[in-house]
């Protein structure tokens, strides 16, 4: 059994939580529904789990490779990428006006997951390239518009992001790469650029790097950097392509996983120097890069999401297969599938309960970017806005790091199969770790949720999200079920927690920087975990009114033991962490460093 596409969880969340008909109803979205989705769902799962999902497991046995200055992907990644292009599929979200389909982030998210689930490393490409559209659209003149849009959008070039040399990592004040303004308007570049996914490769015409680089004479620090388009191929004004930059491939990292995906180091100005072009303002491209980033990091949690789903789906069918010691309540009079013993069910209940808790709460959140760009009203645009940006590291941080928790789980539930990699399930552990750590590794998330989500509204988002929460407890309360109960005895608890430390963060992030900052990354952990054990309450809440109308029974009593598992056994670490933030602060800190 290979990948198969949880259309209809999908669905689901699209449909009840993320309310994709009421989406549909606003400006510039009425093409936009439920039969929209499905039929764009649909299509992506046959191609995905046909096309790109066999691709997977060969493109960890043979890498990406590099030679003589040329890259050269796992076979069968360029033929599945030109399929992948005509199908539309880079474009499914970007705006007509450039040949793209427009489509709400909410449909796209799901499209996103399903090629990220039948290959990391294939869907590194298309990724990237959305981040370079994302910064064109947003600040590239008319004429860049014009000759890269509709060219990346319909997958003949694919876009890259440069922003990491030797010296300069995270901190990107440290950026040497210079850029020397000509008389004709565009620049030489020179520098070395680090960590450049699909930096070089064979599957498209051309690719057009993004680059970070200080303008000569520029002030130091962040404040002097800019950002330039610079072509592998300089592009006519036609669009054909014309002579070879000056910016060449050296290597590519040999990595722990992501294996089929090249991670190129880019060298810029050997030969006189690379042309280049600016985009936006001179001594403003972190800003255009940070539109790209946040792209990026929605997608890496769609990402975390996809590799868990796969790792679930792979451990199921082993839990179905191996048979192995009989029942310990004595159902069977022999050995037995491992699916009969507790503590594997309670370990793929647990990889169930993450992935569809993160798969609600990344859907919800495109629901607020969508509703953000496409409200009438000013107010509720902001309002929308608001909550998206704080959901975002969420996204990016929780999503990731569960997906390491699935995956480790994966492994577990095969045992020692699951150690020898012929299985197939230790590459989704390998893949997994880098979603933890590129584009910002989780404790820059929690930086983030802190700082920019947390201190600069005065915890305005915040309040409001645990508003919406308590609103959903209020609901469970007039529910008279169990399970109900069950939920909101634990999420309330949780929502309580979250509140407390919103309040300690506010509170003492400029008396004790360290101490809330020190409790960064549980934040965003207890964050993360209860907006996502919140979402499988709503599910609960709409999957019970389903089952009073006999509606598709097995589906929604699935969803409804789902949401209580999630809350007795997950949302109840919440008061620990929160524990653990406010008054484990000292101790924390509490090694001097000279002990370490």
């Amino acid at each position: 059994m290979g990948y198969h596409a949880p259309v209809k969880d999908m669905l689901f969340c699209m449909e009840e939580l993320a309310g994709l008909e009421q989406l549909s109803r606003l400006p510039g979205l009425a093409d936009a529904g439920l039969e929209t989705a499905r039929a764009v769902l649909e299509e992506c799962a046959r191609f995905n789990e046909g096309v790109i999902a066999p691709l997977n497991a060969e493109g960890d046995r043979r890498p990406s490779r590099y030679e003589q200055g040329q890259v050269l992907t796992t076979p069968g990644f360029a033929d599945a990428f030109s399929q992948f292009a005509e199908g539309g599929w880079q474009g499914l979200s970007h705006p007509t006006d450039f040949g793209g389909q427009g489509l709400p982030k909410t449909i796209a998210a799901a499209a996103m997951e399903m090629l990220n689930s039948a290959s990391l490393s294939f869907a590194l490409c298309p990724l990237l390239t959305d981040g370079a559209i994302e910064a064109l659209l947003t600040a590239g003149s008319e004429e860049q518009q014009q000759l890269y849009l509709p060219k990346l959008i319909a997958g003949e070039w694919t876009g890259t992001m440069n922003l990491t040399e030797p010296q300069a990592g995270s901190d990107l004040s440290l950026v040497r790469t210079r850029a020397e303004p000509q008389a004709d308007g565009s620049y030489r570049i020179f520098g070395t650029k680090i960590f450049i996914t699909y930096g070089e490769h064979d599957l498209a015409d051309n690719i057009v790097h993004m680059v970070l680089a200080r303008v000569t004479g520029a002030p130091e620090g962040v404040k002097g950097i800019s950002l330039f388009i610079v072509p592998k191929l300089l592009p006519k004004a036609d669009g054909s392509l014309g002579e070879r930059n000056d910016v060449h491939c050296v290597s590519i990292e040999h990595k722990l996983g992501i294996k089929a995906s090249p991670t190129a180091v880019l060298q810029y100005g050997d030969h006189g120097g690379a042309t280049g072009y600016r985009v936006g303002e001179e001594n403003r491209g972190l800003e255009l890069m940070f539109i790209m980033m946040n792209a990026a990091r929605y997608a890496l949690g769609i990402q975390g999401i996809a590799v868990a789903e796969r790792a679930y789906q792979k451990a199921v069918q082993y839990a179905r297969e191996r048979v192995q010691s009989r029942p310990v309540d004595g159902s069977l009079p022999g050995s037995a599938p491992i699916l009969h013993h507790p503590d594997v069910r309670r370990m793929l209940t647990t990889m169930r309960a993450l992935i569809e808790g993160c798969r609600a709460m990344a859907f919800a959140a495109a629901a607020e970017h969508d509703r953000a760009h496409a409200e009438p009203d000013a107010e509720a645009r902001h309002r929308h806005q608001a909550l998206y940006e704080f959901l975002v590291p969420l996204v990016k941080g929780y999503c990731t790091e569960i997906s390491l928790e699935v995956a480790s789980l994966g492994i577990q539930v095969h045992g020692g199969m699951g150690y020898i990699e012929e299985t197939g399930a230790a590459q989704f552990l390998r893949d997994a770790k880098i979603l933890t750590i590129y584009e910002g590794t989780t404790a820059i998330q929690a930086n983030d949720l802190v700082g920019r989500k947390t201190l600069r509204d005065g915890g305005a988002a915040a309040r409001l999200l645990a508003q919406q929460i308590a609103a959903t407890e209020a609901e469970l309360s007039d529910r008279p079920s169990a399970a109900a109960r069950a939920v909101l005895r634990r999420l309330k608890p949780g929502r309580e927690a979250f509140e407390q430390v919103v309040e300690f963060v506010l509170r003492e992030a400029k008396a004790q920087p360290n101490a809330v900052f020190a409790g960064s990354v549980p934040y965003l952990m207890l964050a993360g975990s209860l907006v996502a054990g919140w979402q499988l309450a709503r599910s609960l809440i709409v999957a019970e009114e389903r089952l009073a109308a006999d509606h598709d029974r097995a589906f929604m009593e699935a969803k409804v033991a789902t949401a209580r598992f999630y809350a007795e056994h997950l949302l109840v670490r919440l008061p620990g962490l929160r524990d653990s933030i406010v008054e484990g602060a000292d101790s924390a800190l509490g090694l001097e460093l000279e002990a370490f």
